[in-house]
């Protein structure tokens, strides 16, 4: 079955804004005293659950054939080809707290290659998509990495640690490293939004380590329909899978990551 990647990304965007309108009206009622622990500093609320319900329903439907990697759960059915990889709600600790930085991620993979990527920020109303083939785009106009040629040019994007402080070393001596030698580090607390925000230009780079496929797998794909790359922190392609990433712009991204690699040994 041939699939119009295009008209298919329009209706996700949809989708992904009317889930966005559900989380708005929730946000406005929320209490503290509805949240759940996963893990350490690991939360999720019955707003998470209610938003992948939302996606999962209208997704199966867009794609009956389709399978999930969806954070939560909802649906565990698995595609022969096609499988839609979600996080119904990046930055739940934000949304938990009233900060305004939250997303949904929403990436489709076709066997072992993603083919499209929408992020909402919900707060900013911005959606930021991209399919295979295509450009990238935010609200219907194309945008692009940044061109900023060196670090000392950068701004850069990271999130810290909150439950695997295996590598805490190393990630203090890159943070260190990056506070010297760029215009700053911004921590956003959505990795989604971080990587879209790449995309557009905002930041010339992103790292972290110990994320998820649904942390990653849109804006990644995103970036790199916007002109950026991305890797894992060897330099590899096991960005999705391998729980760490670098993407930034091409002009100064082999910068950007030797410094990564000089410690993530």
């Amino acid at each position: 079955m041939e699939i119009n990647l295009q008209t298919l990304c329009q209706d996700v965007c949809a989708l992904s804004r009317q889930t966005g309108e559900f989380i708005r009206a929730e946000r406005k009622k929320f209490s503290s005293g509805k949240v759940e622990i996963k893990g350490k500093n690991d939360f999720v609320s019955y707003v998470d659950k209610g938003s992948e319900k939302l996606l999962v329903e209208a997704l199966s439907k867009f794609l009956p054939e389709s399978g999930f990697i969806a954070e939560e759960g909802t649906s565990t059915k698995k595609g022969d080809v096609y499988n839609w990889i979600i996080d119904p709600l990046d930055g739940t600790t934000n949304f938990i707290h009233g900060i305004p930085c939250y997303a949904i991620s929403i990436a489709l993979m076709r066997n072992e290659e993603l083919v499209m990527g929408v992020i909402y920020e919900v707060n900013l109303d911005e959606c930021f998509y991209a399919w295979e083939g295509s450009k990238a785009f935010m609200n219907g106009d194309e945008i692009s990495v940044s061109s900023a040629p060196k670090l000392s040019d950068s701004l850069i994007a990271t999130g810290f640690p909150y439950y695997d402080y295996n590598r805490m070393d190393e990630y203090m001596k890159v943070f260190q490293h990056f506070m010297k030698t760029t215009r700053g580090l911004r921590r956003l607390g959505s990795a989604a939004t971080d990587l879209a925000y790449v995309a557009c230009g905002r930041f010339e780079g992103f790292y972290e380590y110990s994320l998820q496929p649904w942390d990653v797998a849109a804006g990644a794909f995103i970036v790199k329909q916007a002109g950026g790359k991305v890797t894992d922190f060897s330099g590899g392609k096991n960005f999705i899978f391998g729980k760490e990433i670098i993407a930034g712009n091409t002009a100064c991204f082999n910068e950007f990551s030797d410094a990564i690699k000089l410690y993530f040994k």
